[in-house]
């Protein structure tokens, strides 16, 4: 027999997981995003592990009714089909968070795009603080971005030096992008 049919033959005799023996761990880490209004979000593990889901339910078991993104959190995580997922809030620590109001800020002023659709590079993007900065190239000015706008164009993250094509309006503090578009992907200004 070939070792190819060999492992396919280990693989089928492998026993189904039983998902009554779960194991359970404790992780600490921060919470990555939470959208209370749809009720779940992601912790960050500190130490690399895979994001894991944070259900409301669960926090409102623990007894904790709200977290924002950056709050520091000690739960146990169990690992299932589609990863790992918070099974228990032991502590929460929200000192550490960016609450809606400080977040939200750019929203609370819109700015109307004055510029056409153009390429930028993403300078630095901070998840937990909910902003980033973009440039066109030496010598022009910043544009600031928004986590609010990304997430209007279905965008979760930016890298830096990630090419992406922006409109901006002149904000309250300078440029301030308006819309956003990840380089190789489907144009949504279309629909706009």
């Amino acid at each position: 027999m070939s070792s190819f049919n060999r492992g396919i033959s280990e693989i089928e005799r492998q026993p189904e997981v039983d998902e009554t023996t779960v194991e359970v761990f404790k992780i600490s880490g921060s919470v990555k995003w939470f959208d209370s209004t749809k009720g779940f979000g992601f912790v960050v593990p500190d130490g690399g592990q895979a994001d894991a889901l944070l259900h409301i339910s669960c926090m409102k078991r623990d007894g904790f009714e709200r977290t924002y993104e950056g709050a520091r959190i000690v739960c146990e995580v169990v690992r299932r089909a589609r990863g790992l997922q918070v099974l228990r809030v032991l502590d929460m620590d929200l000192s550490t968070s960016v609450r809606p109001a400080e977040r939200d800020s750019a929203v609370h002023n819109p700015v109307e795009p004055t510029s056409s659709k153009v390429e930028a590079r993403v300078k630095w993007f901070n998840r937990t603080k909910g902003y980033g900065f973009l440039s066109c190239g030496e010598g022009t000015p910043d544009i600031f971005v928004h986590i609010e706008t990304l997430r209007q164009f279905g965008i979760g993250v930016l890298a830096t030096d990630q090419r992406v094509l922006v409109r901006y309006g002149e904000g309250a503090k300078g440029l301030q992008a308006t819309e956003i578009q990840l380089i190789d992907q489907p144009d949504p200004f279309l629909n706009n």
